[in-house]
């Protein structure tokens, strides 16, 4: 079975900058971050597929950036400019649908049922 594991969260002040990492056992068709925070349902925040097309959820676009590695093994997020409402867990999830990319990628985002893998998580914590 294929494993996803987080890392990278941590405490930072409003305005600083995090980068998260997930590392897979295999390669997936598409991989994407979702987030919880306290009292919230989980939300898609980022995706990108095998050719390296992205989307980002409209509260996160122009301050995080999604990236892979060739392998298709590593992804990463890229978090600058930071605020308090990003506080939250964050997940690392994986398809191996077919369909999940290109023009499909958005949809990814719109639900957590999209995707058929999951990590366990690391908390993000932005203090104002």
């Amino acid at each position: 079975a294929q494993n996803l594991a987080e890392s990278g969260g941590g405490s930072v002040q409003s305005g600083g900058s995090l980068r998260l990492s997930c590392t897979a056992s295999r390669s997936s068709n598409c991989m994407g971050w979702f987030r919880q925070a306290p009292g919230k349902s989980r939300e898609g925040v980022a995706a990108i597929d095998r050719g390296g097309n992205t989307r980002y959820i409209e509260s996160v676009q122009g301050r995080f950036t999604i990236s892979q590695d060739n392998a298709k093994t590593t992804m990463w997020l890229q978090m600058n400019n930071l605020k308090p409402e990003d506080t939250a867990m964050y997940y690392c999830a994986a398809s191996q649908d077919s369909y999940c990319g290109g023009y499909y990628l958005g949809s990814l985002l719109e639900s957590d049922t999209n995707m058929e893998l999951w990590g366990k998580g690391t908390l993000v914590t932005v203090s104002s």
